[in-house]
């Protein structure tokens, strides 16, 4: 693949009808991928866009040919993408002041980048078949499964964190509101599916750059994610081209995925994007202190440190330096302490010590939380028997959440008990 500037002045479709976005219509794949050569887009033989379900719910990029590694395998122009900064520079202007004092009022300023992005979909969804991006439009998902989608039953029936996230997701589609944005039509700014739509879009394509810019790259968005292997890796030349390359040697009918973010968070993974990934190597424990002090947060406090590991039911270290340093800020804190203090000074020997004298305490605590958790993921699944799946159509996939989490914590208790 070589770099190439043509492509700017064919950026134009000439389909000729608006974007349908009902969750059941098609998406037009084939169409996008015409658009997109005549536009500059480069691909590797063998790179194509597939789908494993009869409805394309899911489209996704992948190999019929063996790559090497560092293969060149996209290459999008510059005037393709869509970005943060871009938005902001074509659509911010002082009539904009009422819509951002609408966001600012919500503590939402730090999404502001997101937003602009989602102004410029919607301005281009409302020029129909005369955007330059009308069929890469008309070939995105319009059903989603993620915490945005859900109804308030769903969340009813999600753990503690993932009900936290989701609520959060959900949270932040309401502060983005675009009713008082003034170059938008009355009827769009009063279609909350259409600007749920385009949030969607932003928050499940976009990813940053090293200066803070925010890019959706069509074509590019069809990398799956992937926590065990990622294929792909990507950058921009000096002209803003999107480049992406192999990161091994890749053989035949293989996906070629990124990393969209932390592996051992899958519960973000399916607020966010909308997919549970069991391929993910780990989980957050789900241990939730009442107070989160300096000490805990020395000893590894963190969501994506305290793991219970899905496939040998090992437990992260930090998880037992929580768990000990709890027991002990309730019985014994002179030995609270010296655990303390054996942590800041690498003192390992100290450290084991302790844990070996308090492990019957330790260990005890573990398993109540386990079983805890396990018993509220039975209640959670229990609320959802007799519900109409089309009434709920992401319950299916909670309940397949739940199990891997629940299977997860299974397998550390049947590892340590």
């Amino acid at each position: 693949l070589q770099t190439s500037q043509r492509g700017a002045s064919r950026l134009h479709s000439t389909v000729g009808y608006a974007v349908n976005i009902a969750e059941n219509a098609p998406r037009d794949i084939q169409t996008m991928e015409e658009w997109a050569g005549a536009c500059g887009v480069q691909k590797a033989d063998g790179f194509q866009l597939t789908s494993d379900d009869e409805y394309g719910l899911d489209v996704y990029a992948m190999t019929t040919q063996d790559l090497p590694a560092g293969s060149p395998v996209l290459f999008v122009p510059e005037a393709m993408i869509l970005s943060s900064n871009k938005a902001v520079q074509e659509l911010r202007s002082e009539e904009m002041e009422p819509a951002e004092k609408v966001i600012s009022s919500v503590n939402a300023e730090k999404e502001l980048r997101q937003y602009y992005l989602m102004l410029k979909i919607l301005v281009e969804y409302e020029k129909g078949e005369e955007s330059p991006w009308y069929p890469w439009l008309n070939s995105l998902p319009r059903y989603y499964s993620n915490a945005a989608s859900m109804t308030p039953f769903c969340y009813q029936c999600l753990p503690s964190l993932m009900r936290k996230l989701a609520m959060e997701e959900r949270a932040n589609l309401n502060h983005l509101s675009v009713r008082k944005v003034p170059f938008l039509s009355i009827e769009t700014r009063g279609n909350e599916d259409l600007w749920t739509w385009a949030y969607q879009i932003v928050y499940t394509r976009s990813f940053e750059t090293d200066d803070g810019d925010l890019r959706i790259v069509p074509m590019g968005d069809y990398f799956n994610h992937g926590s065990a292997y990622t294929e792909i890796n990507y950058g921009y030349d000096e002209e803003g081209n999107y480049i992406a390359q192999t990161t091994y040697d890749v053989p035949a009918g293989s996906p070629l995925r990124m990393s969209y973010a932390d592996a051992t968070n899958p519960s973000f993974l399916f607020a966010r994007y909308g997919f549970v990934d069991e391929t993910s190597p780990a989980t957050f424990c789900k241990i939730f202190p009442p107070h989160i002090n300096k000490d805990m947060e020395d000893l590894g406090y963190a969501q994506n440190r305290m793991l219970f590991y899905k496939d040998t039911g090992e437990v992260s270290q930090e998880v037992w330096d929580i768990l000990l340093y709890q027991y002990l800020s309730s019985t014994k804190v002179g030995d609270r302490r010296a655990l303390m203090k054996a942590h800041l000074e690498d003192d390992w020997e100290t450290k084991q010590s302790l844990h070996q004298e308090y492990y019957p305490q330790t260990s005890q605590l573990l398993l109540d939380h386990i079983d805890t958790f396990i018993d509220q993921l039975d209640r959670l699944t229990a609320k959802t028997e007799g519900k109409d799946v089309n009434e709920h159509p992401r319950l299916p996939l909670i309940l397949r959440h739940n199990e891997f989490v629940r299977n997860t914590f299974l397998t550390v208790k049947n590892n340590f008990f």
